[in-house]
């Protein structure tokens, strides 16, 4: 449904926007298998296209299977390096 799209946009933006605001530059939405297939599910539904899906809200999307439900924004420069540069969203809700 376009609800379902417009939330996993939103939210991608959304915790994208907050690592901005804590310095961070986001590049990368790692996304759980199921969650990417939901994304792809809705994307497709929407547009008729049966195409993989490799950019979000201007952010490079990567599957990593044991995010799940999953999806986390991240800036791939600074993970490890110390807190912070990432963050955590529910795609699939219970």
């Amino acid at each position: 449904m376009r609800g379902d799209l417009i939330r996993i946009l939103s939210a991608v933006e959304e915790k994208a926007n907050e690592l901005k605001m804590d310095g961070f530059e986001p590049d990368i939405v790692l996304f759980g298998k199921e969650a990417y297939e939901f994304l792809k599910a809705q994307v497709d539904e929407e547009f008729g296209e049966d195409e993989r899906i490799t950019e979000v809200s201007g952010l490079k999307v990567r599957v990593l299977e044991e995010l799940g439900r999953d999806a986390v924004v991240i800036d791939s420069k600074m993970l490890g390096i110390g807190l912070g540069g990432a963050r955590r969203i529910r795609i699939i809700k219970d």
